[in-house]
């Protein structure tokens, strides 16, 4: 089990390496699910405005028994929200509703709002200047210790770089095998910002891969114990979502090594075009990737 293990951020806050993520977990179903992960040894939670289940993220955190200090929270401002007041409006809301003194790590959900990612050209750029700083006001006053962004773009990257007093200190991605965004990854890397990778095991698609399937037979491991070692082994923060309990003490089980002829044939391998059924949530849309391509960031 490695869930003590920990990346520290440019202002020196460590943030668990493992954590789980809360996506499309229902609100009543959130508390058990997080207090299932903390009494395993999880110690890092990862969930958004937008998911509506941080009262539930908030319950288990207060009555889990750990100490607050020992957790670590992530939650997201709803990409709908492009203003400074809105943006702050939101961060105090998400801690009313979590029932926390603060929150570890506040970032962006989106640059753009949801309805217009694969739809528009618009990168948002001086409303999200305007909701970083918001961010930054939270962050010098103690709301949030930890301050980030999500899906942005080296482009989007770069317009807050131009103008922030507080540099960003993640972005948390789509990443896994057969989809890892190595440009936008290295960029991020070389001005200090850690990667989170969310969908690890690219919303279920990779249980269908047959080469995936056969170099974790090889290990002796699940498909989703190697995606999920994967990403860990490229030094990105990783948050599986689940809320089975079986399958949270699994992706923890990830103490193995991949060797480095089979990483470079897990990040050779042929590239996810199609999500399927899950093409219909914004993230997963083709134009995410073509977006990357036009921006120069594969």
């Amino acid at each position: 089990m490695i869930t003590n293990e920990a990346i520290k951020l440019e202002n020196g806050v460590e943030v668990p390496k493992l954590g789980l993520g809360v996506w499309m977990i229902p609100e009543e179903e959130t508390e058990a699910a997080v207090k299932s992960a903390i009494a395993m040894g999880y110690r890092h939670i990862d969930t958004a405005q937008a998911y509506k289940n941080e009262a539930g993220v908030g319950a288990a955190v207060r009555n889990c028994g750990v100490p607050r200090e020992e957790l670590f929270v992530t939650s997201k401002i709803a990409a709908k929200n492009k203003s400074y007041e809105s943006a702050m409006e939101s961060i105090d809301e998400s801690l009313s509703v979590m029932g926390l003194d603060y929150i570890d790590m506040m970032i962006i959900h989106s640059p753009q709002p949801w309805v217009e990612v694969n739809q528009s050209e618009n990168r948002y750029f001086e409303e999200n200047i305007q909701v970083w700083k918001a961010l930054e006001d939270a962050y010098k006053a103690g709301k949030v210790k930890a301050i980030g962004l999500s899906n942005f773009l080296k482009v989007d990257i770069e317009n807050i770089l131009a103008s922030c007093e507080v540099k960003p200190m993640v972005n948390q991605i789509l990443s896994h095998i057969t989809n890892t965004p190595f440009e936008l990854i290295d960029y991020c890397k070389s001005v200090g910002i850690e990667i989170e990778a969310y969908s690890p095991i690219a919303h279920g698609l990779a249980l269908q891969n047959e080469k995936i399937a056969k170099i974790a037979k090889k290990y002796g491991v699940s498909i989703p114990q190697l995606c999920i070692r994967y990403d860990w082994q490229l030094g990105m923060i990783v948050l599986p979502k689940t809320a089975n309990p079986d399958h949270q003490k699994e992706n923890m089980a990830i103490d193995f090594v991949i060797s480095d002829e089979d990483m470079n044939t897990l990040k050779n391998m042929e590239r996810i075009e199609n999500y399927g059924e899950f093409g219909s949530f914004p993230i997963y849309g083709g134009k995410v990737q073509a977006n990357r391509e036009k921006l120069g960031q594969k």
